[in-house]
């Protein structure tokens, strides 16, 4: 008896200390911390971010390549001292003087250059680009899809909680009904109507329900650690939920297929494309360049001065035929990677459809579960009526009393277990279908 006020009163404890951290949350509140601050989505962002850089580097493809330079030399080289003094425009007669020529003292020549190249005709990096875009593409629609799933993640998350929860409740009023089950027990001994070996079992059957509790409990720390994760917040809160766990219903379409415009679906069929896009560029490399370039440039003696001046103008055809067997194995390789795509495209379209036509059973076999375990537990509710009321008149054993009690708590469990199932069955097949 002592030892079972000791548990009373460390549970007791335990449920005030709990209750002091306990913080109500609606789904919707969690949804919108989860947008806000849930890494997985974070990541899925620099992904785009990334792709999208990629993507606006190829503008070089259109934009000109600008450079400045300003250079310094001294030399005694015999050409190149001419050639500063040429471009310096300071030659005179007497340079041309052989023994100058041959043998000049040193010469300093600053030059500022500024430099232009414009890309005229390049027919594979216009794929390059096209590829680029497409990955792009692909990624902001694999970011939207992340986000679908991260939401069909907080619904499973946050009914487990309503579960968790459910399961409390169910195993305190379980608790209490032993509690009450016992004292009367505790009465019928006394009275010489029951020997002390049914009274253990009742004790043995309080305390079960006691470790049980305790477990419920733990339960309801787990899903709070885990929605807490999700909104990337601190783990040391318990959450309530606003809402309890029960029946839903969606409305949900339910199709024969999943929709090929489904975001990560598209995705896949853009990244197909995007490999594509390469194979054609690998392939058009093969074909000439042509590039606009020009320059401006300052020559003087001192530094950061231009008393001369010059410029140059010109394009460039540039074909580059052949470079072993490197650019034939280039080819290739893209040519089996955008293979691969489209199989991995095909495969994954199957595999979707597989998953949409598991799904649809699973939420027919979660609503006949639900009619099923709707009617067992009224089924086990009347029979613990029935024991309880025909124990308190001596009329029934304690191990009937015990297993009709046990039978009743399970039923409570699987009815709920079941909800969940069935409202997570739904939640599921929406996202599936989601275009």
């Amino acid at each position: 008896m002592t030892k079972n006020l000791i548990n009373l009163f460390f549970l007791s404890f335990v449920s005030i200390l709990q209750a002091q951290e306990i913080l109500p949350i609606s789904k919707s509140e969690v949804l919108n911390k989860v947008t806000q601050e849930n890494i997985s989505l974070k990541i899925s962002e620099q992904d785009f971010f990334q792709a999208r850089a990629d993507y606006r580097q190829t503008n070089a493809l259109f934009l000109p390549n600008i450079l400045a330079s300003h250079t310094g030399i001294a030399t005694t080289n015999p050409l190149m001292a001419f050639g500063a003094k040429l471009n310096q425009e300071i030659l005179t007669q007497s340079d041309f003087n052989p023994l100058l020529l041959n043998n000049p003292s040193q010469t300093k020549n600053f030059a500022t250059k500024f430099e232009i190249e414009q890309p005229l005709i390049n027919i594979d990096g216009i794929f390059q680009r096209k590829a680029a875009k497409s990955k792009m593409e692909a990624m902001s629609l694999q970011q939207q899809r992340t986000a679908d799933q991260i939401s069909l993640e907080v619904e499973r998350a946050y009914m487990q909680l309503q579960l968790a929860y459910k399961g409390v409740e169910v195993i305190e009023k379980a608790l209490k009904t032993a509690l009450n089950n016992k004292k009367l027990a505790d009465n019928r001994f006394k009275q010489g109507y029951l020997q002390r070996a049914d009274v253990l079992n009742v004790e043995v059957r309080v305390t079960e329900i006691q470790n049980q509790l305790q477990t419920a409990k733990s339960n309801v720390q787990n899903a709070s650690n885990y929605l807490s994760f999700l909104m990337n917040e601190s783990t040391d809160v318990i959450y309530q939920p606003i809402d309890s766990l029960s029946k839903t219903t969606l409305g949900v379409h339910v199709v024969n297929s999943v929709p090929e415009n489904r975001a990560d679906i598209k995705a896949m069929q853009l990244a197909s494309e995007a490999y594509k896009e390469i194979n054609t560029a690998d392939k058009m490399a093969f074909l000439p360049r042509l590039n606009a370039f020009g320059s401006y440039e300052l020559y003087d003696d001192n530094i950061f001065q231009g008393n001369a001046n010059g410029y140059l103008v010109g394009a460039k055809l540039s074909w580059d035929l052949f470079q072993g067997s490197k650019r034939f194995g280039k080819a290739q390789k893209s040519k089996a990677e955008y293979e691969k795509a489209k199989l991995q495209y095909d495969r994954y379209l199957a595999q979707s459809n597989l998953e949409l036509n598991k799904a649809k059973r699973m939420l027919v076999d979660a609503e006949n579960k639900l009619n099923l375990t709707t009617l067992a537990l009224a089924q086990s509710s009347e029979s613990m009526r029935i024991r309880t009321n025909r124990f308190k008149e001596g009329l029934e054993k304690t191990s009937d009393l015990l297993k009709a009690e046990t039978q009743y708590a399970q039923k409570q469990l699987e009815y709920y277990q079941t909800i969940f199932e069935f409202n997570y069955a739904q939640a599921y097949l929406s996202y599936l279908t989601k275009e």
